[in-house]
């Protein structure tokens, strides 16, 4: 889920049989393979802008302590 766009609580109909739940399981990861087909480029730079770490500074480490 992206912070920004969170998503609408909504129900799970819990009088599924097993073969209705593995349908709508199917069906969710064809949609996800479209949407990585059609928006790969963008989304991998999505989620590069959201998980990268903070840049670290420029000055390398200097640890001065002796052991």
């Amino acid at each position: 889920m992206h912070p920004r766009h969170p998503m609408k609580p909504f129900a799970i109909p819990t009088d599924w049989t097993a073969e209705q739940a593995m349908t709508v399981i199917d069906l969710l990861d064809e949609l996800r393979e479209h949407i990585w087909a059609l928006y790969d480029l963008r989304l991998i730079e999505a989620y590069r802008e959201q998980y990268q770490p903070p840049a670290a500074d420029d000055e390398p480490f200097v640890d001065d302590e002796l052991f």
